[in-house]
């Protein structure tokens, strides 16, 4: 199923579930690990990370505005990497751990973990040129 162009807030349970798979799933192949990873998605700051073993399995993420907008820029930031590398298997992982200038020489993930929604927003609109024009409401 193709959750990147799906209001996330209408899914039910099954599709909530199996989302959630496919995001711990791909953070888990981003490398990053269980802490941050509560806090990419925006969850309580309590959270521990053996608590992520439920979105592999059978447990939805919670339906939170906050959650599903980090959710759907994550998801928007996955596609737009696959889409500039098609041809390699690594490169999103790659990107996403080196150096960038563009985020203060901050890697871009440690640009999202670190700034929060902000960050997600700043490496999604420096990777989707679409979603930038969106934002900036130009009308040509």
């Amino acid at each position: 199923m193709h959750f990147l162009s799906m209001n996330l807030r209408t899914l039910n349970n099954e599709e909530r579930v199996e989302l959630s798979k496919e995001v711990v799933k791909m953070l888990d192949r981003w490398r990053v690990d269980g802490a941050d990873q509560v806090r990419l998605l925006g969850l309580p700051d309590d959270t521990a990370p053996r608590v992520l073993r439920r979105y592999h399995e059978n447990t939805p993420l919670p339906n939170s505005p906050e959650i599903n907008e980090r959710i759907d820029h994550l998801l928007g930031i996955a596609d737009a990497l696959r889409t500039s590398n098609p041809c390699s298997a690594t490169a999103d992982v790659i990107w996403l751990h080196s150096i960038n200038h563009r985020f203060e020489n901050r890697t871009p993930l440690d640009a999202m973990i670190g700034d929060g929604l902000g960050g997600l927003l700043a490496v999604r609109t420096h990777l989707d040129c679409a979603y930038d024009w969106h934002l900036s409401g130009s009308r040509y």
